[in-house]
């Protein structure tokens, strides 16, 4: 295991550990879009020839809680972690080994490249008809396709209730990933091609076909989403059919949205070079900053504690590379600069100290943290103190 994935494991069991302390539990899911090239038999070229049931039958055996599906352009797939009530460092250790084993999956039935990258340059042919959300036109259009990997995030109290819609406590959890995505986005746009994937929609005009955020924002349509009644598309979440007619539409269904109620952080890239385990940190350590605002003065979570609502938020625009240039600073800068991730990190050992939680984190251990990941993008090491 390289030291960012090293750390990044340490720091998760951190915050696991003070989690358990409090009698929480935060759940986090992901979801991960990519694409294989499709089979060609003589001239013929086969669409939708994979066989994801087959991979998903391997992934079981292997213990990996996820599956893979189709996605909505052809030859695009989505992995989509299972809620088999896995930790969190579980969520990121599947996630990792199923990145590594995909091209070996797929190879097996003969497919000889699968992508797991910001953007399928040329993914596709078919373009939706001018004026309709469903019915592609005739024609060779090429469609430049987003793939994504989006973090899903909720917290669990002692009895396995879902906190998201209780007492605004998810409305400051997603003002927590809202004010840390910006200067963090590093984390989770990790090459190059990300940044190209934000741009696509107004850069080859596929606002149309493509749904993919371009900016930092809120409410439950964001890029940071914060779901209750309402999902992405303004449908009902937590909707469960109980009697379906003969054409498969729902006579009578169930709502719980309070069990479905959840962050979805959709900013990320698809990438080889994004790291599961420093994004579920990201991602825990945004839990934990939610979490001690409804700390009492003994240091007991009490959701009645917190009585201010999250702060306003406007949308914010991310960088437009990696690197500094005339538009503005780059992420590794801004990931340079930043200091959340370090004072979050040390005000959870700080909790952990004074309570007597145990874990093998070292308050050292922030700095050789940002110092792995930033030598990932510079020719020497870096070195900060």
């Amino acid at each position: 295991m390289d030291d960012v994935s090293r750390l990044a494991k340490e720091g998760i069991l951190l915050f696991q550990c003070i989690f358990q302390h409090l009698n929480l539990t935060p759940v986090v899911h992901f979801e991960l879009e990519g694409g294989y090239q499709p089979l060609k038999v003589g001239a013929e070229i086969k669409h939708n020839a994979a066989d994801l049931a087959r991979i998903n039958r391997r992934l079981a055996m292997l213990g990996i809680n996820g599956e893979l599906k189709p996605e909505y352009w052809r030859n695009q797939w989505e992995y989509v972690s299972l809620f088999n009530g896995q930790d969190p460092l579980t969520e990121a250790y599947d996630l990792a080994r199923t990145m590594r084993l995909l091209p070996r999956l797929f190879f097996e039935q003969g497919i000889q490249a699968v992508y797991i990258k910001p953007v399928l340059w040329a993914g596709d042919t078919a373009r939706l008809a001018k004026g309709n959300h469903t019915i592609f036109a005739d024609g060779m259009q090429l469609v430049h396709i987003p793939n994504a990997v989006q973090v899903n995030v909720s917290v669990n109290d002692q009895f396995g209730r879902n906190l998201v819609p209780q007492a605004e406590f998810g409305a400051r959890l997603q003002h927590e990933f809202l004010q840390s995505s910006l200067d963090c986005c590093l984390l989770y746009l990790p090459e190059e091609e990300a940044f190209e994937r934000l741009a696509l929609k107004q850069n080859y005009q596929l606002d149309a076909e493509l749904s993919s955020p371009e900016d930092i924002s809120g409410g439950h349509q964001g890029s940071v989403a914060l779901y209750k009644e309402h999902g992405k598309h303004n449908q009902l979440m937590g909707e469960t059919p109980l009697i379906v007619g003969l054409d498969q539409k729902a006579l009578i269904s169930q709502v719980d949205w309070y069990a479905t109620a959840r962050i979805e952080h959709r900013l990320g890239a698809a990438s080889m070079r994004y790291n599961p385990y420093l994004n579920v940190l990201f991602a825990l350590g945004n839990v934990f900053n939610t979490v001690s605002h409804y700390l009492n003065p003994n240091g007991l979570f009490e959701l009645s504690h917190c009585h201010t609502a999250a702060p306003f938020f406007s949308a914010q625009q991310l960088p437009k590379s990696l690197h500094n240039s005339a538009q503005g600073l780059g992420a590794i800068t801004l990931f340079e600069q930043q200091t959340w991730l370090s004072d979050t990190l040390a005000a959870a050992y700080s909790y952990a100290l004074k309570h007597d939680i145990t874990s093998g984190w070292q308050l050292e251990d922030s700095v050789r943290l940002k110092t792995a990941v930033l030598n990932q993008y510079h020719p020497q090491p870096v070195l900060l103190t």
